[in-house]
């Protein structure tokens, strides 16, 4: 293999990463986030980038500050709002807002930015009205302050005061990596005023909302009048508090109920003639009773709602409207993809855009022949691209700018056979050099979630860097996996130390006949459900000559009351108070006895889904048992990790316990530990 062939860590961070693909109301510009390495490869930074719609010109780029930006929405009159921490020229060194991100307007003719909002606590989400131009957007504040002006003052008495501390008296209190609170997370509507002038008095949509729109989504009807928002019922029972559906007057507060049938409603999209609402149905859920994902709308006059798109057992994701409102397109994982649909909401029949390649970010064009997108697949990162809106299993065309970088990794698509005759897909990546006289080692990746699936393009576990150090990747889909209908979460779901462990087994069982594979060097690698599925593989098998385990769960029972939404987890394990056998029978610490493989443990501690203690008990249970085992600790990293140069760390550390584990050579420790 040739340098020019080469992919490794550092061609992979090389490489733009796009995301926020948005569409001009007149549709003649693309604007897209794309995301960069800095000089030293301390951070990724987001700039906004122009793109042709017809693809005759190159990609233009049109902003540029240290902090970046990102979170592009068009109004009305072609200009672009977005979201960035970069400082307010006039606010000078006692800026409140320090590094929160504030809400910026870029002129449609181009020119400089002008500051729109800037609360105290930074804006975390933005729907722009289509027809009338009204922003309405998320920003936190501390209970009763009556201005963002009292807001900062509050934030600062506390600073001055040299206090951290919280109080908190509902939950939860975390999500991911960042804490909840102490403010209040409200919705603002505001008309936006002219030329380059600020936001002075924004309207409260909901006045003193509690924690009720944490985490929350939303959107806001064409005319500006009515925000849909989903909204965190209150109750003394922690498993009781769905997430409704509410449509709320924004000159007069008033709230409609939706919905409130113990579903959770997100990803919230109203249709262009204000008639309509679609979001995603999540069904209450039980140990008993598999959580399944829907697509609904709901009338906005009448209030009555119905799913549509019913006849499609796949889980839909992200729907946008079709510009006259017939129709909802969205997307939906499948057999390894993630396929564009539209469904017709007279007829609710179903057409399939594209059958190859993961699509996001779908945009249809004003007249509704065109859908823009960003499309990747396991074997190239995202791009632009555009589809025929209308026919079925179109080919995407490739807009200008970004050309995917060639890839010398053979990829298949294979199929094992579990215990109970279930099929288990794959994708599996050879090395160019892999043959019968010369077989590869395999390296099994265990996707999160567990309700994912290895249907694109990834930035974290990414098979070519492996192929590229000469491993063969298998990236296997078990039970739980989405993209294989209901029936697949059923099977797995409460069942991951029987159902999903086998099936991942299998597919390695299958994978290892290959003669490009040599079965006697074999690792197994997950993160999040993987990291677990990794753990739990490293007490039930010796046939691995290592593991690799990153954020992973460790002890369920603790986990339970650690991560930042143990509730949820109360609907796929039941109540650990009352019945804690399902956690005990699935709890990979319990087994730690049986482990005789080498393991490398990877963990961050601004991990609050899986939070640092897993990993401090693994290690220690570990060690105690005399397991040869190391412990990657990335302090400034969550779940996952982001920061270029600890990317580099990462990857070079864990093919280093690969190549000394799998292969037998001298461990050769990163420069940078």
């Amino acid at each position: 293999m040739t340098d020019e062939d080469r992919f490794d860590v550092d061609a992979l961070l090389a490489l733009p990463r796009l995301s926020g693909l948005a569409l001009s109301p007149d549709g003649s510009r693309l604007v897209v986030a794309v995301a960069r390495s800095g000089e030293e490869g301390k951070k990724l930074v987001t700039a906004l980038w122009e793109l042709d719609p017809d693809g005759e010109t190159e990609p233009r780029r049109l902003t540029r500050s240290a902090p970046g930006e990102s979170g592009a929405a068009f109004l009305p009159d072609g200009s672009l709002l977005f979201t960035s921490s970069r400082p307010d020229p006039d606010a000078g060194p006692d800026d409140p807002r320090g590094e929160a991100p504030a809400l910026w307007r870029l002129p449609a003719g181009g020119g400089e930015a002008s500051l729109l909002a800037a609360p105290p606590a930074g804006v975390d989400a933005v729907a722009a009205a289509r027809d009338s131009g009204r922003v309405v957007f998320a920003a936190g504040s501390h209970a009763g302050s009556e201005s963002w002006e009292v807001d900062a003052e509050r934030e600062k008495a506390r600073k001055d005061a040299g206090v951290t501390a919280r109080l908190y008296t509902d939950y939860p209190i975390r999500y991911w990596d960042r804490y909840l609170g102490p403010r209040e997370r409200h919705l603002l509507a505001a008309d936006l005023p002219a030329g380059d002038a600020a936001v002075s008095d924004p309207t409260d949509v909901i006045p003193s909302p509690g924690r009720s729109l944490d985490l929350v989504d939303f959107d806001v009807t064409p005319d500006g009048g009515t925000v849909v928002t989903g909204r965190r019922r209150d109750g003394d029972d922690l498993r009781e508090r769905p997430f409704d559906l509410v449509a709320v007057d924004v000159a007069t507060s008033e709230q409609r109920m939706l919905a409130a049938d113990g579903g959770d409603y997100g990803s919230i999209a109203c249709s262009p003639d204000g008639r309509w609402v679609a979001c995603i149905r999540d069904s209450p859920s039980g140990p008993d009773a598999p959580l399944s994902r829907r697509l609904w709308v709901f009338d906005l006059g009448s209030g009555e709602g119905r799913e549509i798109a019913a006849s499609l057992d796949l889980w839909p994701l992200a729907p946008v409207w079709a510009p006259d409102s017939s129709a909802v397109l969205f997307t939906a994982d499948r057999d390894g993809r993630t396929s564009p649909f539209r469904v017709e909401l007279d007829s609710d029949r179903v057409t399939r855009l594209a059958s190859e390649g993961d699509y996001t970010d779908l945009c249809p064009s004003p007249d509704g022949r065109t859908v823009y997108a960003l499309r990747e697949t396991v074997a190239e990162p995202p791009r632009p691209v555009a589809l025929d809106a209308t026919a079925a299993d179109a080919d995407p065309r490739p807009l200008r700018g970004w050309d995917p970088p060639p890839l010398p990794a053979r990829l298949e698509r294979v199929t094992a056979t579990a215990g109970d005759g279930a099929e288990v897909p794959s994708w599996l990546l050879l090395p160019p050099d892999a043959s019968a006289d010369s077989p590869a080692p395999l390296a099994v990746l265990i996707h999160g979630g567990p309700l994912a699936s290895w249907n694109g393009w990834h930035w974290r576990w990414n098979p070519h860097v492996f192929t590229d150090a000469g491993y063969a990747v298998l990236l296997p889909d078990p039970a739980l996996s989405t993209g294989y209908g209901q029936a697949a979460i059923d099977r797995g779901w409460g069942r991951w130390g029987d159902v999903v462990y086998g099936d991942v087994m299998a597919a390695v069982d299958a994978a290892v006949e290959r003669p490009e594979i040599d079965q006697t060097r074999t690792a197994a690698l997950g993160g999040s459900f993987g990291g677990y599925m990794a753990n739990w593989i490293a007490g039930h098998t010796d046939r691995f000559e290592a593991i690799v385990t990153h954020a992973s769960l460790w002890s369920l029972d603790a986990f339970h009351g650690t991560t930042d939404l143990g509730v949820w987890w109360e609907r796929e394990f039941g109540d650990p108070y009352t019945a804690p056998e399902r956690y005990r029978e699935h709890s990979p610490n319990l087994h730690v006895a049986e482990i005789r493989t080498p393991m490398l443990v990877v963990h961050g501690e601004q991990d609050y889904r899986v939070p640092i203690g897993e990993a401090l008990t693994l290690w220690t249970d570990l060690r105690r048992h005399g397991v040869d085992a190391k412990f990657l600790y990335f302090p400034d990293e969550n779940h996952w990790v982001l920061k270029p140069n600890n990317s580099r760390v990462w990857y070079a550390t864990v093919l280093a316990f690969l190549d000394e584990h799998v292969r037998g050579a001298a461990w050769a420790q990163p420069e940078l530990l």
